[in-house]
């Protein structure tokens, strides 16, 4: 990549907004660009957390695997974002794994390097202390929608997320501008495909949204919050899994 091109990326990224361009060519210095692809760990569970990195191209996920193997999706990161941040607070190994989702363009810095930056920059350091909390605090509020939540409530959860983050309006709802699979939604609610397929095929019978090229569109976004909210269910929808029924409320 260009040097000019990669100093134009990293001026983008949000944490840098406030930073000089002497500060961004630093940042420059000190940084290397690599090409994933689709589907490569960049990443994994017990590997040392020696890397900050910065996604300036493509789709990553951050999961954790149980010990009989099944995954847990923690976020599904776009271009921009910041990740491996947990280094700086914890010199242990990753208890997590990020792998790509599609063909990604990474920028990476020694841990050791963005700690001098960030002791010469207390603004980037307290922005960086702040995402470090966001992100811990959404991870304990998806744990306990796991315990605490249906199936239903957890997805209705996740598209009104979704939909504050990568939502575009029409004149008929919410068009979900993010391409992930149901695998890949199953995983970000803890629940088996085919109970997230009988949930969004149910939704889409009630209306609530509508589903068109592998988009969701949120039609009915009062009445998803409302399954949001609840914890308990008033009818069943049967699928064909090993590990959960599902309930809906209406």
């Amino acid at each position: 990549m260009k040097r000019l091109e990669k100093i134009w990326y990293l001026k983008h990224f949000d944490i840098f907004k406030d930073l000089t361009d002497r500060e961004i060519d630093v940042i420059d210095r000190i940084s290397y660009m690599k090409h994933y692809s689709r589907r490569e760990r960049i990443y994994g569970q017990d590997d040392p957390g020696d890397l900050v990195y910065l996604l300036k191209e493509g789709r990553v996920k951050i999961y954790k695997l149980s010990p009989d193997g099944k995954e847990l999706t923690l976020a599904v990161l776009e271009h921009g974002e910041i990740f491996g941040e947990m280094g700086l607070v914890d010199e242990g190994p990753r208890d997590t794994i990020a792998e790509t989702l599609e063909d990604s363009y990474i920028c990476m810095i020694r841990r050791r390097d963005f700690e001098l930056l960030l002791k010469k920059k207390p603004d980037l350091a307290m922005h960086v202390t702040k995402l470090i909390g966001l992100r811990r605090r959404a991870v304990e509020n998806q744990l306990e929608n796991l315990v605490f939540r249906n199936a239903p409530s957890r997805l209705a959860i996740l598209l009104m997320s979704l939909a504050e983050k990568h939502g575009v309006r029409d004149s008929q709802g919410i068009i979900l501008d993010v391409k992930l699979s149901q695998q890949e939604l199953a995983n970000l609610i803890g629940t088996a495909r085919e109970t997230t397929s009988a949930i969004l095929n149910e939704f889409k019978r009630l209306g609530f949204i509508d589903i068109r090229n592998r988009r969701i569109k949120i039609l009915e976004q009062w009445r998803l919050k409302k399954i949001a909210d609840a914890k308990m269910g008033e009818f069943p929808i049967e699928v064909d899994s090993e590990d959960e029924s599902a309930t809906v409320v209406q």
